[in-house]
């Protein structure tokens, strides 16, 4: 079978269904966090996706069947001036992994970033994923530093 990656349109129903089923699956993961998605998330996301014009999503498909993933948010870069996307999941289901559908995810994302004038593509990834870190290097991202002898950048949070 052809593996086929399309954007998500956040009101078809089978989308809505993969989008909810890929994305619960990625946080029951380890690098995910363990922990599925709440009901009221399930029920509220892709209508929360819908209305942000920021969003885009795309699905990989092989045959009828969902395989991963990404979800994609723009942003802006002041020191730009210009658009950036950041991928803000990416999910493969374990069955499919290393089969090259992190890579046609990654390459929609990608096409879809140049189509909107974005100046980067961005992401947070667990340093403990190996994988993962592998196929983005792959990929052509590396990890950000303005300044070399300053170090790199760390991704932080504060739950609010």
């Amino acid at each position: 079978m052809t593996l086929l990656v399309l954007p998500v349109d956040y009101h078809n129903p089978a989308h809505r269904h993969a989008l909810v089923m890929l994305l619960d699956a990625y946080a029951q993961d380890p690098m995910g966090g363990r922990e599925p998605l709440a009901q009221d998330v399930k029920a509220r996301l892709c209508d929360d996706l819908a209305a942000r014009p920021d969003a885009a999503s795309f699905i990989a498909w092989l045959g009828d069947a969902p395989v991963g993933l990404v979800n994609c948010i723009e942003g802006y870069s002041t020191f730009k001036a210009r658009p950036l996307m950041n991928i803000h999941d990416i999910a493969v289901l374990p069955g499919h992994r290393g089969a090259g559908v992190g890579q046609a995810l990654l390459a929609a994302a990608e096409q879809h970033a140049q189509r909107r004038g974005c100046c980067k593509l961005t992401l947070e990834v667990l340093t403990g994923n190996t994988r993962a870190l592998k196929s983005y290097l792959g990929f052509g991202f590396e990890p950000y530093a303005l300044d070399p002898t300053a170090g790199q950048a760390s991704f932080m949070q504060k739950w609010l």
